[in-house]
């Protein structure tokens, strides 16, 4: 019932009952066992959460660490909480990184190129400060301190980057492709206003520069217009933005897997009309992180009734 209620609004689960279990269960009584569950989940994942804090997580000796290359990548969504509005939840993924063939979006040619696999979630209602431990629980879960190779891709927000520098300082750190090259879009249209034809010419070239990692071509042209706070963004980025070296050593450049989880977050949370208290809405977004893991069996198990 509750796995049903994580996957489905509880009108559809009311109707999934009637059609497929032949049975009429009230939406009263499907949203009281979400509670009443979802809180011993929930208080389950922040025991854990505690019992695996930064000061707590013992490393194994320097020369043990596993080669399962792992991607981590966190983002934010909206959902509309009662007597608050709409309030920012966080999503972090953790995932195994493999090197498959696709066809590369600048030189259109096949190339080997990384993938997250068996991404796992979790995602709080609140501040980053809030989120942080969170993460770090999920992190530990999937053995991420104890792996040699750790990249981190996600956008330029400043949160974001703060968090991966006190957790993980080691790993590889990329600003996701596409939200760069929007970005690039944005400074071209500043660089040459009312000029669309200007505007696109001068992305095209130096989106090859941005691939190249040649980021230093385009802060300076945005310095000598006064663009400012454009140019600093490339310049406060510049390390996170070598794109083609970061290909070559078999690490993502994009950050779908945290943006398509938090797609599936918000079919759940942020649908038409839907509305939460805080208490239910941060359950839920336990409680679909576990479904979306595939970890809720395991999870309803574990959790002290």
């Amino acid at each position: 019932m509750v796995w049903l209620a994580s996957r489905l609004t509880y009108a559809e689960a009311v109707e999934a009952f009637e059609r497929i279990g032949h049975c009429q269960v009230p939406a009263t009584v499907i949203w009281r066992a979400t509670q009443t569950h979802g809180e011993r989940l929930r208080g389950y994942v922040r025991h854990q959460q505690e019992h695996v804090a930064v000061e707590r997580v013992v490393l194994p000796p320097a020369g043990q660490d596993h080669a399962q290359p792992v991607g981590v990548s966190l983002d934010g969504g909206k959902m509309h909480i009662r007597g608050e509005g709409w309030k920012e939840f966080k999503v972090g993924t953790v995932y195994d990184v493999v090197v498959t063939p696709e066809l590369d979006p600048v030189t259109q040619e096949w190339e080997d190129q990384a993938h997250g696999v068996n991404m796992a979630y979790r995602a709080v209602l609140g501040s980053a400060d809030d989120f942080a431990p969170a993460l770090w629980g999920l992190a530990v879960e999937r053995r991420v301190p104890q792996a040699a190779d750790v990249s981190v891709t996600a956008d330029g927000a400043e949160w974001i980057w703060n968090l991966v520098a006190d957790y993980f300082p080691d790993s590889v750190q990329v600003v996701d492709w596409y939200h760069a090259t929007e970005y690039l879009a944005g400074a071209a249209e500043a660089l040459h206003p009312n000029q669309p034809a200007a505007a696109q010419a001068w992305r095209q070239e130096r989106r090859q520069n941005l691939y190249l990692g040649q980021v230093h071509k385009l802060i300076e042209p945005l310095e000598r217009a006064g663009l400012t706070t454009q140019a600093d963004y490339f310049r406060r980025h510049e390390r996170r933005m070598q794109y083609q070296t970061f290909r070559e050593h078999g690490h993502p450049i994009g950050s779908g897997t945290v943006e398509s989880g938090i797609k599936r977050f918000k079919h759940r949370l942020a649908g038409p009309g839907m509305r939460w208290s805080r208490p239910a809405a941060e359950r839920m977004l336990v409680l679909r992180a576990a479904v979306m893991s595939d970890t809720f069996d395991n999870l309803w198990r574990l959790a002290p009734n």
